[in-house]
């Protein structure tokens, strides 16, 4: 694998599991009656949800230049 789709991969993983933490963080505030602060954290899990998806993206393409495809 060459190390660009790696290092996309890596970042990829990362992103998604920051926004499982803020999905965690806003289903307790729910819970709590604290709406404002969970849609604060759910907001900010589409964020880093988006931003797993471009790296995943980036990673596919990575691996698709290598082998002389298209992505």
């Amino acid at each position: 694998m060459s190390k660009k789709a790696a290092e996309h991969h890596k970042k990829a993983s990362m992103h998604s599991g920051e926004a499982a933490k803020h999905h965690d963080q806003a289903a307790k505030h729910h819970e709590a009656g604290q709406h404002e602060k969970a849609a604060h954290h759910a907001h900010t899990a589409t964020g880093h949800e988006c931003q797993s998806r471009m790296h995943a993206d980036e990673a596919a393409k990575a691996h698709a230049d290598e082998h002389g495809k298209k992505a």
